[in-house]
């Protein structure tokens, strides 16, 4: 064999070398890539997960806390009204002892002018 055959096979098995990195290169990175946009869905759908729980949470709280102010409200329209019904059993109350003792004064007054009354002892 010749020096230029020698490195024309020698040659030829570099680029055939080359060749196979070339490949393995390429099947690795495509195989990375793959599992990149795999690992970006997956990570998408965690995500998406996450948020759907997080949402339900909060919304579930938020519904609590309107069914509770919900019964807050009702309880304190019962009070109120309550509140107003004892108000305006004490102002009639009131009234009938102002008039009660308008007319226990005016009694006694009376008992006083009529001369043949008989005395209150004191």
């Amino acid at each position: 064999m010749s020096i230029s055959e020698r490195e024309t096979t020698e040659l030829d098995k570099v680029h055939e070398v080359e060749g196979e990195i070339r490949k393995f290169v390429r099947r690795d990175s495509n195989s990375m890539r793959r599992n990149r946009e795999t690992d970006s869905q997956q990570v998408a759908n965690n995500i998406s997960s996450l948020l759907q729980r997080v949402a339900g949470t909060s919304v579930q709280e938020i519904d609590r806390l309107i069914a509770e102010l919900q019964s807050l409200r009702e309880t304190l329209s019962t009070e109120g009204e309550r509140v107003r019904r004892e108000i305006a059993r004490y102002a009639t109350l009131s009234q009938s002892a102002v008039h009660s003792t308008k007319i226990i004064g005016e009694s006694i007054a009376y008992w006083r002018k009529v001369p043949d009354a008989p005395k209150i002892s004191e």
